[in-house]
């Protein structure tokens, strides 16, 4: 299948711009040359280690122009999502600088009974992911007082990423095996809530901050690049019909494009700098 003409772009960060606090070799330039045509670009991020402000920091230092407007995160959506819900008292299992896009429940995430909380908020934040900590969010979705639901307490997650590829080089754990120890746990069909990639309220927000275009934009004038098969690119990418491109850094392994059980993508490419030198190549 050729590719059609892309007329906007939705770029993964960690593991396809940079890894850890160093840029993927080419993609800051590439960057650059994409804003010098004029595609849209919104940033659609899972990173949930750190709040939006220092990650945007923390790319213009590496050398990426991050315009307003064009970072979207799945904590920023998360913020919408505990106010809509009108959760009062959550578990928060996030950093410490996740924390600081939540002011206003520093005293309710820190108390030790699990009583005092009525939803359980999980991001990637190691230092959570022990028994005691676990254990306590168990109890929290044990129970059901204070309940925001006749369900029970709520479970929510940034996002259920198997593992990620951190600065040492090395793939590790993300929280997508706590999420489901957790639903393990409680069992009676317990689902988390996914609030970042690859939700479709997550897509579906951030092409709807992309500018009207003439003609009209279609979803498959959009293409989305990341290195994770399934949480970059599955999903709603696949029910949208967004042109999804794989690249071969980060977290990506041999064969992911092939991997059992995932729709393959469009489109594989080494890097995001080399899809970028197709695309301005055929534009």
């Amino acid at each position: 299948m050729s590719r059609p003409a892309i007329r906007a772009l939705l770029v993964d960060l960690s593991g396809t711009l940079h890894v850890g606090s160093n840029a993927v070799p080419g993609a800051a330039n590439a960057l650059k040359r994409i804003h010098q045509t004029g595609i849209p670009v919104r940033f659609c991020s899972n990173t949930s280690k750190e709040s939006t402000a220092s990650l945007r920091a923390k790319l213009i230092k590496m050398g990426f122009e991050v315009n307003d407007g064009e970072l979207w995160t799945s904590l920023g959506v998360l913020k919408d999502v505990v106010k809509m819900k009108n959760l009062r008292k959550p578990l928060f299992l996030l950093s410490e600088s996740a924390m600081e896009e939540f002011p206003e429940f520093t005293d309710v995430s820190t108390s030790s009974l699990h009583t005092d909380h009525d939803s359980v908020v999980i991001g990637l934040s190691p230092s959570h992911f022990n028994y005691d900590t676990l254990t306590k969010a168990f109890r929290v979705l044990s129970s059901n007082q204070d309940s925001p639901t006749s369900h029970g307490p709520s479970l929510i997650t940034t996002h259920k990423a198997k593992y990620i590829r951190t600065p040492d080089g090395e793939l590790s754990l993300g929280p997508g095996p706590f999420v489901a120890a957790l639903e393990y746990a409680i069992g009676g069909g317990l689902r988390a809530e996914v609030i970042g990639k690859p939700s479709k309220d997550f897509f579906e927000r951030v092409i709807a901050s992309i500018p009207s275009q003439s003609p009209k934009l279609k979803y498959d004038e959009i293409a989305i690049i990341g290195d994770d098969i399934e949480s970059d690119l599955g999903g709603a990418a696949v029910e949208l019909g967004v042109w999804r491109v794989l690249v071969k850094t980060g977290k990506y392994r041999n064969g992911d494009e092939e991997r059992e059980g995932q729709t393959p993508p469009n489109e594989v490419q080494d890097s995001f700098a080399s899809f970028v030198d197709d695309l301005v190549k055929t534009a």
